[in-house]
Parts: C-alpha cells; structure tokens; sequence
C-alpha cells in the first residue's frame, strides 16, 4: 500500500483533499541545485484550481516548504513541501458517503484502504493530489534543466491543422515559456 514512487529520486504525497493540507516529500535530489522559486510558483499556478473547465474550488495552492531548501539551494536532505487546504466544505459528502460515485476512484480507494479510506471530495485520490505533484515536478525539472535536459510537448496535428514538429535547434527556453503560458 506504498505512497511512494521512484527508485533513484523517490516521491512520497501525502494528504487528502478536505484534511488540513496536502504534500510531497522528495528524497534523492542531489545538493547544492539552484531552485528558481518564482519557477516554481508560475507552474503551480498553470494547475491552479478555479480555472475555466476545472473545478469551481477555489485553493491558492501555495507551497510551504517546510525542510531541504536554504537560500535557494537542495540541501541534498528531504524536500518536504505542504499545501493547506482551505476551502473545503467536508459537510456536502455526508449524504453520499457510502455511495461509490461513476467515474471516481471511490471503489479504488474502499478496495485500497478497506473501508478507512476519506471520502470526502476523494480524499487521497482527488484531482487536488495533483498540487503536490506538480510541485514535485516542477523541482524535478529544474533539476534536469541544470544537467541540459528540456523537457517539451506540443500537438502536432489537431484534424487538419498541423505544426512542425519541436527539434533541438528550434527549442529554446524562451519558446517553452511562451507555450507554458498559452497552456
């Protein structure tokens, strides 16, 4: 029943969606990476709740970080890094506690917990776990970038309209932030 994924850079998420907060530990970052936090607030903001075809909650989804970075810098220790939810309005899942919603990880989550699991708004399986997780990526990414991996993706061709595909040459930071905001 492990939360935790990856071998060499391990993520842990933990939290359920109208406990108090969410989070992620991420252990195997090497030290001394520089952490561009304006960065990693731009990519928490792309997930934001609130959106146009997201949920109608609205979270700031403000990461406190709450050990493994000083000044800037992986310490080479657990990141460990939390989101407080706040608003949550647990009382609206009263009434469909026991039923397991279509389309929903409810069945997953009675299976995986044995009936303990939180039902509220998903609890461990909502859409909001996925803060953390960008979070986490948003590091993991940072991390790849000081070794000179980019990370990219585009639609090439949507029915008739086609684009050219990315290469190395035409790649550059500046465009991967100019999409970034168009996402």
């Amino acid at each position: 029943m492990s939360n935790v994924y990856g071998q060499d850079i391990r993520v842990s998420i933990f939290g359920e969606s109208h406990g108090r907060g969410i989070g992620v530990v991420i252990d195997g970052l090497e030290p001394g990476l520089l952490i561009d936090m304006e960065e990693l607030r731009r990519q928490m903001k792309r997930r934001a709740p609130g959106q146009k075809l997201g949920t109608t909650r609205t979270e700031a989804d403000e990461v406190e970080i709450l050990s493994g970075i000083r000044e800037n810098r992986t310490c080479g220790t657990p990141i460990c890094g939390v989101i407080y939810n706040q608003n949550t309005r647990s009382q609206d899942y009263e009434r469909t506690k026991r039923l397991l919603r279509p389309s929903h990880a409810d069945y997953t989550g009675h299976v995986k917990y044995q009936g303990f699991e939180d039902y509220r708004g998903g609890g461990h399986f909502s859409g909001r776990i996925t803060a953390p997780l960008v979070f986490a990526g948003a590091l993991c990414r940072q991390a790849l970038e000081q070794r000179g991996v980019t990370i990219g993706s585009h639609i090439t061709k949507l029915y008739n309209v086609t684009e050219p595909r990315f290469t190395r040459e035409t790649l550059t930071k500046e465009t991967l932030c100019r999409l970034g905001q168009q996402t």
